[in-house]
């Protein structure tokens, strides 16, 4: 009998700000760009549950997130406190945790800095492995002060929508026999990898609850969406068969940067990104990889539109300057006639390498 858990942390980002900073405690807080006054750009990297309140979620523009918070402060609501977030110390609180939680079962996979699988098969029953979980549970509270919720499953699906069934600081146990009555009223969304996209198809087609998508043939899904469909009709049965595992190795690292403003100072972007490569191949040394082939460079534009251009070397690259100097190459058409003929100002630029090689 497999016996799966997925730990998520509680707003992670937010929360470890929380812990370092004891005035932010309790009061909504936003982490990601400066908002500079409704006028900001960028996104919200994450919202406590107070900033939740008020409508705020990750990813959300952050000039929205201030609309909304003065929204919440005019209705009189505690201030919106935004902060720009040090992922170095998210990094180093993540690695913390990461290795208490591999102590505590036989098989652990890192899903993401904050989720994160274990197997605890060995319990034998779903009564034991909601003790231990409950045990993981006060023990992260006493080690770092933050809390996480668990969802314990039959697999790593069911696992995963379970523990963000009861936020914050909750435990869901959904037993093998009670599978099918946990998912079947839970919105379709609740399904990984269902987003706007997938999900504004099936609402076309009146298709609203996993019990509504359970429903549909899998010939028909796969008439609707190819091999996704496959899978999507899988995971309405609540059935996987993925393991958990830590084997599991990147294939890119990335990061890019939104500007306060736009612009086509080309000594500026290019500076910036001098930034991206030097945080990409930090990236790469603690992931544990010493090269890589590709470089990709991202740019958006003032409307929008998005761009993408990569080179693949013969040899692998092991230097940061060998990382920047590809990624100025890949950009400068961008700044000419070659890439930008409408000489359009520049929203944002990335920086990811790929084909990456093990130390």
């Amino acid at each position: 009998m497999r016996i799966i858990a997925h730990v998520d942390m509680d707003a992670f980002y937010a929360a470890v700000e929380e812990r370092y900073n004891p005035d932010l405690r309790g009061k909504p807080v936003v982490v990601g760009a400066d908002p500079k006054g409704g006028q900001g750009r960028g996104v919200v990297t994450a919202a406590s549950y107070a900033a939740r309140k008020y409508g705020i979620r990750s990813a959300l523009p952050i000039s929205r997130a201030w609309r909304l918070a003065e929204a919440a402060r005019r209705r009189g609501e505690p201030e919106t406190i935004f902060v720009r977030g040090n992922r170095d110390l998210y990094v180093a609180v993540s690695g913390r945790i990461m290795a208490f939680l591999a102590e505590s079962a036989e098989t652990f996979e890192e899903a993401s800095i904050d989720e994160a699988y274990l197997d605890l098969s060995s319990l034998d029953s779903f009564e034991a492995a909601a003790e231990r979980a409950r045990s993981l549970k006060l023990e992260l509270v006493q080690r770092e002060g933050l809390t996480c919720s668990v969802g314990i499953g039959p697999n790593k699906l069911v696992a995963k929508i379970a523990s963000g069934f009861t936020k914050p600081d909750g435990l869901t146990v959904v037993r093998p026999e009670d599978v099918q009555g946990f998912l079947d009223p839970l919105p379709i969304r609740t399904i990984p990898g269902v987003g706007p996209k997938t999900e504004g198809l099936l609402h076309e087609r009146g298709i609203r609850s996993v019990r509504d998508l359970r429903a549909v043939e899998r010939l028909t899904l796969v008439d609707w969406f190819g091999r996704w469909g496959d899978d999507l009709f899988a995971k309405a049965q609540g059935i996987s068969d993925s393991p958990v595992s830590n084997e599991w190795e990147a294939k890119t690292i990335g990061e890019q940067e939104t500007f306060e403003e736009d612009t086509l100072d080309a000594s500026f972007v290019l500076e910036r990104a001098r930034g991206l490569a030097r945080e990409v191949f930090e990236r790469l040394g603690r992931q544990g990889f010493r090269a890589f082939r590709t470089v990709t460079v991202t740019v958006r534009f003032e409307n929008f539109t998005t761009r993408s251009r990569s080179h693949t070397e013969r040899e692998p690259l092991e230097a940061e300057a060998a990382l920047y100097a590809s990624a100025v190459r890949l950009l400068q058409p961008f700044f000419d006639q070659r890439e930008n003929p409408k000489q359009r100002m520049i929203r944002l630029i990335g920086v990811r390498v790929e084909k990456l090689v093990r130390a």
